[in-house]
């Protein structure tokens, strides 16, 4: 049976379905750093009861307005190791326990809690336990056809892999054509240069070349159905998105696991595949917004333009740049 069609309207509110509304938010417990006022996550009430928690390092209020704050155990000697061991130390004891299936029962990169006011790192399954903005970077790979009436040239094709069947999130779906999460201390691009090779075999000379930056992403979504950890995880994201147009003849082939192959689609085949929801769906956002940068989606022929665009750019509740 055929899927149910959907919207772009759709597509990019399944990346962005955190309630404004601060009576809704207040169900959550806020994430402190020492030395910080300003909260760095939200957690569920269900996650804040199961996370083994040692008191001198986190100390947790259950009277609203709920939060847990990161203890300084090091007095202001070393504040950023202390609150780095704090977040190592209880992830690995989740790990050993195995309570949640989010961390899929292993320890993963580590990820910079982005507006912190000295380097704190967490892996980067935890990050959807404890509410932090999470960072990737996504490049989309086309290639270009002549207008008629010398109108200059548009986009005829995109590159599209799909999914490997074993892996943990969204085996077998479309995705973009490169992808990956921004590790801490690394820049962007060169998540998308060493990514491109890894996943692509584009090389590396060929990408600094050509490849675009074209803006960034930022939604709040919650957990849910598709998602194969725990659900209604809160998971604030900043995605820098790329572009590169193709020369002749370079074609992207797979250069490792994670990548069943790659397809040449056309744009009405990559539109077909969104709305009967085949893609990722932080993958749909980013070609919706590609579109939008390219003329192929328009507030002319697209009724829900704002807000599909507002759900792209959404105001993070968290700071992403230290103060």
């Amino acid at each position: 049976m055929d899927r149910p069609s959907k919207t772009y309207l759709d597509l990019v509110q399944v990346n962005d379905n955190f309630p404004y509304d601060p009576e809704a938010i207040s169900q959550y417990y806020a994430l402190y750093l020492p030395q910080d006022e300003q909260p760095h996550g939200y957690l569920l009430p269900e996650t804040v009861a199961k996370l083994p928690w040692t008191e001198h390092e986190f100390r947790i209020l259950h009277i609203p307005p709920c939060s847990v704050t990161v203890l300084d155990t090091s007095h202001g000697a070393d504040t950023a190791a202390a609150v780095n061991k704090a977040f190592a130390d209880i992830v690995t004891r989740c790990l050993d326990q195995d309570l949640f299936h989010v961390l899929d029962k292993r320890h993963s990169e580590p990820f910079a809690v982005l507006g912190a006011k000295y380097p704190v790192r967490i892996e980067r399954f935890a990050t959807a336990l404890f509410g932090t903005v999470s960072c990737g970077a996504h490049m989309v790979a086309y290639t270009t056809t002549t207008a008629a009436n010398g109108g200059g040239s548009k986009v005829s094709d995109l590159w599209i892999p799909r999914r490997a069947d074993h892996l943990y999130t969204y085996p077998g779906m479309l995705d973009t054509t490169v992808a990956g999460g921004v590790k801490a201390g690394v820049k962007p691009l060169t998540t998308i240069i060493e990514e491109a090779m890894e996943e692509a075999s584009l090389p590396a000379t060929l990408v600094r070349q050509h490849v675009k930056p074209r803006g960034v992403i930022t939604t709040v979504s919650v957990t849910g159905k598709g998602f194969p950890g725990e659900q209604g995880l809160v998971m604030p994201d900043q995605i820098f998105v790329y572009d590169i147009e193709l020369p002749n003849g370079v074609v992207p082939r797979p250069n490792d696991d994670e990548v069943s192959g790659f397809t040449c689609m056309g744009v009405e085949e990559v539109q077909t595949a969104l709305k009967r929801d085949e893609f990722k769906p932080d993958s749909a956002a980013v070609l919706i917004d590609f579109f939008i940068r390219h003329g192929i989606v328009t507030p002319e022929e697209e009724r829900d333009y704002v807000a599909i665009v507002t759900h792209l750019h959404r105001r993070l509740p968290f700071r992403t740049v230290p103060p």
